[in-house]
């Protein structure tokens, strides 16, 4: 675990220099073999700076499809999306994307992996530094030699974050990051996730299958519809934080979500 989550999660959330996003009125489709297919259906959504929000929502629903067209990798057919103002029209280095799989190159170390961004933007030169306090953050200053192969799932998903935040975003878009994780694994990094969080101030948009997960990081759960996704219930979650899995706060919210999703009737 990263030395300073502790003290992290004990302070104040940094001040917000997360991005402004505008969700309005999107819609999106796909070509299918049988004609259109709609995947998200009229979705409107803010993320104030510095917020953290969460999308849960029955698998294929159109969850990831929202973040993508959030992170500018396609356009949506109608509607659109802003960031602090000004339309999201393609990828921006303000808007990183962290997935399920950490994507790291196997030819790189874990400093190299890290690096790419401004590698590939020509500041690397600039931006060492940069680097190198990334790899502090996530506690993997000692594994700055190491290559992919030599790293547990953990610790991968580590250098991916670590390669998002080298970028100073504003905005973290994250799909389903800890999902293939081991579940002990996957409680610590969210620990840490929320770390980093805490720390950068950056504004986060999180899809997860985990409803717990949901509510133990963000402020707001978004909960979508069946496809086309469309949102049929926002709840705000006021629990403080450093946030306890057992309170009964979260327990409440957990089951106000299970029961629009009509998984309520075991809990």
């Amino acid at each position: 675990m990263v030395s300073s989550t502790s003290a992290a999660l004990q302070s104040p959330v940094a001040t917000p220099a997360g991005a402004d996003i505008r969700i309005e009125q999107v819609s999106h489709q796909f070509d299918g073999p049988a004609g259109p297919l709609p995947v998200v259906d009229g979705v409107s959504l803010n993320i104030r700076p510095g917020e953290f929000v969460a999308l849960l929502g029955p698998s294929g629903c159109g969850k990831s499809t929202l973040l993508r067209l959030v992170a500018g990798l396609e356009p949506p057919s109608a509607g659109q999306i802003l960031h602090d103002g000004v339309p999201v029209t393609r990828p921006d280095p303000s808007r990183i994307v962290v997935f399920q799989d950490p994507t790291l190159f196997p030819w790189r170390t874990v400093r190299d992996n890290v690096a790419l961004g401004p590698q590939a933007r020509g500041t690397l030169a600039a931006l060492q530094p940069r680097v190198e306090a990334a790899l502090k953050l996530v506690g993997l200053q000692d594994f700055a030699k190491a290559f992919p192969h030599q790293l547990s799932g953990g610790m991968a998903q580590r250098v991916a974050l670590a390669r998002a935040i080298v970028n100073d975003p504003s905005l973290l878009v994250l799909d389903e990051p800890l999902g293939k994780l081991d579940s002990l694994t996957r409680l610590t990094m969210q620990t840490e996730l929320l770390a980093l969080w805490q720390r950068q101030g950056f504004s986060a948009l999180l899809v997860t299958h985990d409803v717990e997960e949901a509510f133990f990081l963000a402020q707001r759960v978004i909960v979508l519809s069946d496809r086309p996704s469309r949102i049929v219930a926002e709840l705000v979650n006021e629990a403080p934080y450093p946030r306890h899995r057992g309170d009964p706060r979260l327990a409440e919210l957990r089951h106000q979500a299970l029961a629009h999703l009509g998984l309520d009737a075991s809990w």
